[in-house]
């Protein structure tokens, strides 16, 4: 898949495109927020899960006094089209009570993100693939490794396993719910 064009987007592709979502919650039970956004995933119409990371405890990025996040990743074979995903997305999160406020790197109830959706790059008002800013984000980055090969081009961005490499780990530890 390349670029995409200015066309109305169409809801569900021909053959299916591998696509790697990230997970995030810091509010209202986290660990239960993200368990359960991964089982409405697999439910998502057209699309099947491949797999889903461990999570993972991790530092907050924005403002101070956040609680840390429970974080993870999964990978996705969906026939639906970038924005009917998106919209998909949106509509899981706003389920679990999410309100966008325009509040950047707030807490969050449920934060669901495209890092991956096959070969595209997308930049369009409301969705921009791949992430914008997941080479930089340990938070990310490990979680996707543990679902997606790290030989995984990510368009325009690079190599998984490369810039896992160049990233920071620090705050990223494994979530062990016994130990909460």
């Amino acid at each position: 898949m390349t670029l995409i064009d200015s066309s109305p987007p169409r809801l569900t592709l021909g053959a299916p495109a591998d696509v790697w979502i990230g997970l995030g919650s810091n509010l209202q039970e986290p660990e239960r927020q993200v368990k359960t956004a991964i089982d409405e995933l697999d439910a998502l119409p057209e699309t099947r899960l491949r797999a889903a990371s461990r999570l993972y405890r991790t530092a907050p990025v924005g403002p101070p006094g956040q609680p840390d996040y429970i974080n993870a990743a999964a990978w996705l074979e969906t026939r639906l089209a970038p924005q009917a995903l998106l919209a998909e997305l949106h509509r899981i999160e706003l389920a679990h009570g999410r309100r966008r406020d325009g509040t950047r790197w707030g807490p969050r109830i449920l934060d669901l993100d495209i890092l991956v959706y096959g070969d595209a790059r997308i930049d369009e008002p409301g969705l921009t693939i791949p992430h914008p800013e997941m080479a930089r984000r340990a938070f990310v980055l490990v979680p996707l490794a543990d679902v997606a090969p790290p030989d995984l081009a990510v368009p325009g961005v690079g190599i998984l396993g490369e810039l896992l490499e160049r990233c920071e780990r620090d705050g990223v530890e494994p979530f062990d719910a016994a130990s909460s």
